[in-house]
């Protein structure tokens, strides 16, 4: 009998933050994710052990883990948060303030009292480091401190590890026993991860596959050249075309992962999806069995649109002589669970996502075709988006697939296995974000990034072959060869141009360019002038600006007149995604305000939302900031060019052009005076698209008329 075979592929990537001169790590996300997410990702599997999986993984972020596991890696947000407040200096002050509030506000700040009454203190310091110093004393750093590592702690040691259980029902006034405590679970944390996936590939529950050692992009690092072939006419750099080098990021994972965990993998997840029968080429002679990207670019390949019946089916390349079997990942459902799941109940969600699996396959299963469902996504970064790290919706998701008996969670290759594949004799090169390589290259930080790295890798060729390649010793050579391997690294692409934002990406920065620095350095040479220069331009963010005075505007979807929202908060989105790329953005812009009676709303949708308006609903959340909270929240949906809402007593919504809304204070029994709080998201077809502000919630003073007119 026929059955559906859901394929789960966990990639799991950190950026190489280590500085390999200075031996610093200048960023905490490998050690943070490593707290929250590598090992509970794996160690859930226990309770479901009819659910096989797939987890790629990076060598550059798992020798990190060695190194934080022993005690060795040095990294100055770990330095900071252990260090005694009471000793701390003013910079060192100003560093945390800044930046021990980098998590996801509802989900990891709000969770704890104590981390989110510190959270506020900071907001009302407008995010002042110099002002934060005067409401923060040494008890409320500390606090801070430790608040700051527990946020990201995984479940497994929140619900199970005594030690751990105590500090978080401690809740405040943590001692320096707490801080140095906090600092030897991170430690203990970080030494499990490796063994964790050792004990359950050793069982046959997970396939470990691989990715280049430091994570290139593999078709640009064998020629830049190939991008024109997926986007003809991009702007293209000087030509870099070192093939070699992709072969050697992918034999030294190989040697990685047979090393750490027995056997060479099969399996191959190149960097971002991104794959050319050049970069496929090598991998084949290395013997990889089988690689993996999005459907995007089957469609590409294909020349026709990837449905699910291409989707659901393995391929075999077979180019030049070589072969490689692969699967082209479902880009819908891998980005509901990156991206759309974490503001649903785990139950609906898990629901949603099956029912999509089944009628999907619906086709293939009546002609007795097993369809073979590739989902592939990042395994880390979507799950502090979700309520207690998604470890609800993980369990609710394999709990269903469990119990129904025509649904099969196997490994990539026990798939592979139960499908004769179709073959196809070529690849369109391209990556899993719109089938091409856009993010890393055409755009003017992009291109000048990589003239950067050209001119360092010629450099090094010309010293060690050169008349002066005597006086370097062999270590100095292969570090000057290293720091040119960890600069082919996607990351430092990913967040140049403009795709993407962060508020790292002033650290990403400075970290390329020393890599390249570096080069020089071990080379006996003074680095180019220009590496000390950054690299990005003034990033552009999103703009909130507070209202200014009372609003009473007229409710009917237009824009009636010019003065009337004059004095509204304004909030305009930044369309830029983060860590995670694959967000929609359907809002463009916000104005809000107050009569001291109602709360007004207007939105302002981009196009793409009336394109599909029948489907689309509006929530708007709102609650009072005083205790008891009271909270109203109003759905608004779309039909007949009209809104229509669930509470007309309370609120009187229209639309025409833009959303325009009112909302009676007094239905929430607010006081007079009192600000109040709300949470604006937007849902399509049951499944939320957008939501503003992406995280936090806007505030809002509702103080009488006559008061803002003083």
């Amino acid at each position: 009998m026929a059955e559906i075979y859901v394929c789960f592929v966990w990639h799991m990537h950190q950026p190489f933050y280590k500085d390999l001169v200075s031996g610093e790590y200048r960023l905490p996300w490998t050690r943070m994710h490593a707290l929250k997410d590598y090992y509970g990702m794996v160690k859930v599997l226990e309770d479901f052990p009819q659910i096989h999986q797939t987890f790629n993984l990076v060598p550059s972020m798992m020798v990190q883990l060695e190194e934080y596991a022993s005690g060795t890696a040095s990294d100055i947000f770990f330095k900071r948060a252990l260090r005694p407040a009471e000793d701390l200096t003013d910079e060192e002050r100003d560093f945390i303030l800044q930046y021990f509030f980098q998590a996801n506000v509802s989900r990891l700040i709000h969770r704890y009292p104590r981390y989110a009454e510190l959270y506020e203190a900071w907001l009302a310091a407008d995010r002042n480091p110099q002002r934060g110093r005067r409401l923060f004393g040494a008890q409320s750093m500390r606090d801070l401190q430790v608040l700051s590592q527990l946020a990201w702690f995984d479940e497994e040691f929140l619900e199970h590890d005594e030690e751990v259980r105590r500090l978080v029902e401690k809740e405040r006034n943590y001692t320096l026993d707490d801080q140095a405590l906090m600092g030897r679970k991170q430690i203990e944390i970080c030494a499990k991860v490796i063994p964790v996936y050792q004990e359950f590939a050793r069982r046959g529950q997970i396939e470990i596959s691989m990715t280049p050692y430091y994570h290139p992009i593999l078709p640009l690092v064998c020629d830049t050249a190939i991008a024109e072939v997926s986007h003809p006419n991009v702007p293209l750099p000087s030509r870099f075309r070192y093939p070699q080098d992709a072969r050697l990021q992918l034999q030294r994972a190989q040697e990685y992962i047979q090393q750490k965990f027995g056997r060479i993998p099969e399996g191959l997840w190149p960097s971002e999806g991104s794959v050319s029968d050049e970069a496929l080429t090598i991998a084949a002679d290395l013997g990889l069995k089988w690689f993996a990207t999005d459907n995007g670019v089957l469609a590409r390949t294909l020349g026709q649109s990837a449905g699910v019946e291409q989707t659901y089916r393995p391929w075999v390349w077979r180019h030049n002589g070589r072969e490689m079997h692969c699967l082209f990942r479902d880009h819908l459902l891998s980005d509901l669970i990156g991206f759309v799941y974490s503001r649903m109940e785990p139950a609906d969600a898990a629901r949603h996502f099956l029912d999509r699996v089944r009628e999907n396959c619906r086709g293939m299963l009546a002609r007795g075709e097993s369809p073979v469902v590739p989902i592939i996504l990042d395994g880390e970064n979507a799950w502090e988006y979700y309520e207690k790290s998604g470890r609800a919706f993980l369990r609710e998701l394999y709990r269903q697939i469990e119990s129904d008996p025509q649904i099969n969670a196997l490994t990539v290759t026990e798939a592979l296995s139960r499908r004769e594949p179709a073959v196809i004799d070529h690849v369109m090169p391209g990556s899993w974000i719109n089938a091409n390589f856009d993010v890393w290259l055409g755009a003017e930080e992009d291109n000048q990034a990589w003239e950067y790295l050209l001119r360092a890798r010629q450099t090094y060729e010309q010293t060690i072959s050169g008349p002066n390649a005597g006086a370097l010793t062999e270590e100095r050579k292969q570090l000057a060869f290293e720091e040119l391997l960890i600069a082919e690294g996607s990351d430092w692409n990913w967040w140049y141009g403009p795709e993407h934002d962060s508020d790292n990406r002033p650290e990403f920065d400075q970290l390329y360019r020393d890599h390249l620095a570096n080069v020089y350095r071990c080379l006996g040479l003074n680095p180019p002038e220009e590496l000390s220069r950054p690299l990005l331009k003034v990033p552009v963010k999103a703009f909130h600006e507070a209202p200014t005075s009372a609003v009473e505007p007229v409710i009917d979807g237009e824009i009636s007149s010019y003065f009337e929202w004059m004095g509204a908060g304004n909030y305009r989105v930044d369309g830029r995604s983060g860590a995670m790329h694959g967000q929609r953005f359907l809002i463009r812009e916000l104005f809000y305000g107050s009569d001291g009676a109602g709360l007004y709303v207007r939105v302002d949708f981009e196009p793409a939302f009336s394109q599909d308006v029948g489907k689309m609903e509006v929530r708007l959340r709102v609650f009072t900031t005083t205790k008891p909270i009271r909270e109203k929240q109003v759905m608004l949906r779309f039909a007949d060019g009209a809104v229509v809402s669930d509470d007309g007593d309370t609120s009187h919504f229209a639309y025409l052009r833009i959303l325009e809304g009112k909302i009676r204070l007094d239905a929430l029994g607010f006081i007079p005076g009192q600000p109040v709080r709300f949470q604006l998201s937007l849902w399509h077809d049951g499944l939320p698209v957008d939501a503003l502000p992406p995280q936090d919630y806007i505030e809002v003073a509702t103080a009488e008329l006559s008061e803002w007119a003083v």
